[in-house]
């Protein structure tokens, strides 16, 4: 068996497929089977379509959220009502599904995507930024532009998500080239987070300087000398030795 299914008891598997309630790790969310998930939580999606989504069961699962977003789409499902649905994995199907929607610019689909960008399962947050990410590539300059006002919510969920989204290298992403050759572009977004007292968030930060480290170590170090001169406090401590973790 793939993706952890045979580490799940099957009566909890059943419950994550029929989408009655929401994966507590990774390794269930991996395990979900999406075919039959699609089908419990939009029962008239049809059979052509569910068979299209279990063509895909061996890709992998950004590939499938992708097609799963795509069919919901095709079908003209109510995105609002699957917002609220007690499965993550479909909250996050409706994360790709906006991404995917023709004719919005990005200050609609950051203004749709915010409710998710500050939901309460970590992977629909991530899924969030990840669905996303490639809108913000394309308008790099404006997605710094409209992100940096997030930096300033009150949630923390939303400040890392602002920061999280635009990382350099990122995880299950393309990396952005701009921002590992100029990862000064980025200060709107890293400076107002530079001593956040959310280790959530300061996590975020020290990971995008890591990765810009990688292909502009000079920088991080100087950055990092600046931070700790005009900002000694603990969380920016941390945030700068984690972010040159990787310099050798």
């Amino acid at each position: 068996m793939s993706r952890g299914v045979a580490d799940i008891a099957p009566a909890r598997l059943a419950l994550l497929n029929g989408g009655s309630v929401a994966s507590a790790t990774l390794t269930e969310g991996l395990a979900i089977d999406f075919a039959q998930l699609l089908s419990a939580a939009v029962p008239g999606i049809g059979a052509a379509r569910l068979e299209r989504m279990r063509a895909l069961e061996a890709a992998g699962i950004t590939k499938r959220m992708a097609l799963a977003a795509q069919l919901l789409l095709e079908a003209d499902v109510d995105l609002a009502q699957l917002q609220a649905h007690a499965s993550d994995t479909v909250r996050g199907w409706v994360c790709f599904a906006i991404a995917a929607q023709t004719g919005l610019t990005l200050p609609q689909r950051l203004t749709a995507m915010r409710p998710l960008a500050d939901d309460g399962h970590f992977g629909v947050r991530e899924w969030a930024w990840l669905a996303l990410r490639p809108h913000l590539a394309e308008s790099l300059d404006e997605a710094i532009a409209l992100l940096a006002p997030w930096t300033a919510d009150p949630s923390e969920r939303l400040r890392r998500f602002a920061c999280e989204a635009l990382r350099p290298r990122g995880v299950w992403c393309a990396h952005l080239v701009r921002l590992k050759e100029e990862p000064q572009l980025g200060l709107p977004l890293l400076l107002p987070l530079r001593a956040d007292p959310a280790v959530y968030v300061q996590d975020s930060v020290a990971n995008w300087l890591n990765d810009a480290a990688k292909s502009r170590p000079d920088w991080v170090r100087g950055l990092c000398a600046q931070w700790l001169l005009e900002s000694p406090a603990a969380a920016t401590l941390r945030i700068c030795k984690r972010a040159q973790r990787s310099i050798s």
